[in-house]
């Protein structure tokens, strides 16, 4: 640090001033409740997930179909004009070998996370997914890829209704 510039740590509050009321404290005990929509677009699509079907939204004065759908086209600033059935197949866009847990804890064997660019939708349009069925070596870029779909009775409208993608 510079020496013209004094480091400044914060005082820890203790309870005994607390309670001596030097300082505002409040405590609530409330029960909040709350719900909340997906909204059109996604509950469609996580509707479609379930029933083991992709579904996109067409913008038809720009041509894209877009997945996951959204409402609005954000190229030309309109609302999309239909739902479109798109393919549960694609191509590998990205990809990327983790030895890493969600807890940053390490992996004895690797996940392989992609996008997956989905067939029928418009270019550079696709979902963040896992490949499976696959030796992280032979992964490639432009790799046609598959969705593996979880047994129905198990599906419940999430995007892990699809296991995970393999190769075509």
């Amino acid at each position: 640090m510079s020496s013209k510039i004094k480091e400044y740590r914060g005082t820890e509050i203790g309870l005994d001033e607390v309670k001596a009321g030097k300082y505002l404290f409040t405590n609530y005990d409330t029960v909040l409740r709350y719900s909340w929509t997906s909204g059109v677009a996604i509950s469609r699509f996580l509707s479609g997930l379930k029933e083991g079907q992709l579904w996109a939204r067409k913008c038809n004065n720009c041509g894209r179909t877009l997945i996951p759908p959204r409402m609005y086209c954000e190229e030309c600033y309109r609302p999309t004009d239909e739902w479109v059935r798109v393919k549960d197949t694609g191509t590998v866009n990205t990809f990327s070998i983790s030895y890493v847990n969600n807890d940053a804890s390490r992996r004895k064997k690797p996940i392989l996370v992609s996008v997956i660019d989905i067939d029928g939708a418009s270019p550079g349009m696709g979902i963040l997914h896992l490949l499976g069925g696959v030796e992280p070596k032979k992964v490639r870029v432009g790799m046609k890829v598959k969705a593996v779909w979880k047994k129905k009775s198990e599906r419940e409208g999430a995007i892990t209704d699809i296991d995970h993608f393999e190769p075509a």
